[in-house]
Order: structure tokens, then sequence, then C-alpha cells
């Protein structure tokens, strides 16, 4: 016979999960109850420290140690504003350390604690943190820590690209770009003045974006470590004269980069160019398509590149329907 005990005494109990279930969620309320107390304790901390950072200020003591004092303590108000995730806050808490600095005439400490208030801001308001980062920027160009500024520079840069502000992206990067050759950061000078060349043909500001593909192909000829991206910048310069829809221009762009690099001739990317330029001088639309599939099935285009051709395919059909219309 079939001994069913065992099945019996292992069947769940409605009763006994339900009461597991009751358990877990109140253990998880406890546990929520527990966080806001934490949270709750540190913002009571905080508004300690600031309490008497304020009375420090307006005490009487030695005028540069009263403001290094009171520093200390809006440091130790930031901190705790932090742990609360008050991160707006935390923000004006380091704005008032950066202004004890100021005062003190620690202006490198100042300009650190700017950078602080840009990272809280930049949870709650980019604005603002672009703006913290700027008065930063400000106070390492009168120190002369240029590298600093320039890195600086281009988070803001970062900021805004974040939140789609195509223009004052561009405008950033360049500053860094600028800040960056300057101190000889010739890498990182490299990457913002990319980002502006990409954002420049977004908003079909082709000449600046050939411009900048092109100078970055020269210089990186000389260098045995960038010298292997040049084919892919001046494929992206090429793709941007194809925005341009002058055949002429792509043809006399192609005849110059095989003079600037003859290494260049033998590349997928200067026969791509080439046949696309082919393809748009017959207006085959056709052609043009089969072209892109076959480069793409060899060497996958990026979204950047795919919205070049697809722009320029756009000009092709609208021509083709131009010339229907005559027709």
């Amino acid at each position: 016979p079939i001994d069913f005990s065992s099945l019996i005494c292992n069947e769940a109990n409605p009763l006994e999960e339900e009461k597991e279930t009751t358990s877990e969620r109140t253990i998880v309320v406890d546990l929520k109850s527990e966080s806001g107390e934490i949270m709750g304790d540190h913002l009571v901390r905080a508004e300690e420290f600031e309490k008497k950072a304020e009375k420090k200020l307006n005490g009487w003591g030695i005028f540069g140690s009263k403001h290094e004092d009171a520093a200390d303590l809006f440091e130790k108000a930031a901190n705790s504003y932090k742990l609360a995730k008050s991160w707006d806050l935390a923000g004006k808490a380091y704005l008032k350390v950066a202004d004890c600095h100021l005062k003190s005439d620690s202006k490198h400490d100042a300009a650190n604690a700017y950078a602080e208030a840009a990272k809280c801001y930049k949870k709650v308001d980019t604005n603002e943190a672009a703006s913290c980062l700027e008065r930063a920027v400000n106070i390492f160009c009168e120190i002369g820590r240029l590298n600093m500024a320039a890195r600086y520079y281009k988070e803001i840069a970062e900021y805004y690209e974040a939140d789609q502000k195509i223009e004052q992206a561009i405008d950033y990067f360049e500053k860094a770009a600028e800040f960056f050759q300057n101190e000889e950061v010739t890498t990182s000078a490299n990457q913002c003045n990319l980002k502006v060349a990409q954002y420049a043909s977004q908003l079909e500001q082709y000449e600046k974006a050939i411009k900048i593909y092109e100078e970055i192909a020269r210089h990186s000829l000389g260098n045995n470590l960038l010298k292997y991206g040049v084919k892919g910048h001046l494929l992206n310069a090429g793709l941007c004269h194809l925005c341009k829809a002058d055949v002429v221009s792509i043809t006399n762009a192609l005849e110059k980069y095989q003079d600037l690099d003859p290494t260049f001739t033998g590349t997928r990317e200067c026969k791509f160019l080439s046949d696309l330029a082919s393809a748009i001088d017959e207006e085959d639309i056709a052609k043009f398509t089969d072209i892109v599939k076959e480069f793409d099935s060899m060497t996958p285009l990026d979204s950047w590149k795919t919205t070049m051709l697809l722009r320029v395919k756009e000009k092709l059909k609208a021509k083709e329907l131009e010339e229907d219309d005559l027709t």
C-alpha cells in the first residue's frame, strides 16, 4: 500500500502561509519606518551643524579662523544632508562652505566646494549644477588650474548633453576642448571636439563638423596611437559632405583625403564614400541602399552614421519626386 503520510505532512498550510506573508509585510514596514527615522536623524544633525556654523560666523573670533571653523561645520551639515538624501539642502550647504573659504581666501577649497555642490544639485537641478561648476571653473582659471577648468567645462557639457540641450552642450564641449588643447591633453581635446562635430552635424552645421573631423585626422596621422582612427574621421567628414548633396564637394574631398593619407585609397571607407557619390550622381536610390547595406554587413553603422545616410537618402528621394513632378 502507498504511504500518503509524507505527502500529507508536506502539504502547504494556508494559515501558516498567511502568517508568513503577514510577518514579511511587517518586516518591510518596520524597515521602511526605521529608514525614515534614520533619515530624520540625519536631517536633525544637519540642522544642528548649520546652526553651530551660523553661530560661529556671528560670534567673536579671529577673522580667518572663524570662517574656517564655520566651513568645517557647514561641510558636516552637507554630509548629513547627503545621508538624508536631501540633495537640494546639501547643495546649499556646500555653497555656504564655498563662501566661507572665499572669505578666508582659500580659493582652491572654495572651487572644490562648488564642485561638491554641483554633484548634489545634479540629482535635482541640472541648471543649478552647471552654475556651480561654472563658478568652480572661474576660480580654477584664476589660480591657474586650467586642467581642472577643462575637466569641469566638459562635465557641464555632459550635463547639457544628458538634458538634450544640444547648443549649450556644443558651447561647453568647445570650451573644454580649447582648454585641454592649451594644456596639451590631446586625447581629451579630441574627445570634446568629436562631440562638437557630432552635434554640429545633427544641427546641419556640416562645414563646422567637416573642419573638425579633417583637423583631427590631420593631427592623428603623426601619432602612432591615433593614426588608426584617421580613416574613421575621414569617413565622418565625407558623410557630412554627402549631406550637403554636392557631388563635386565629395569628389574634391576624396581627392584631398587620398593626398593627405595615401593609405586611405585602399580602405573600405574610401570605396564606400566613392560608391555613394556615384549613386548620388546617378540619382539611383536602389544602388545607394545596396551600397549602404553591403557596408553595414561588414562594418555595422552606428546611429550617427545611420542618421546622416538617411538624410542623404531623403534628399535623393525628394529630388526624384521633384523631377517626376516636372515630367
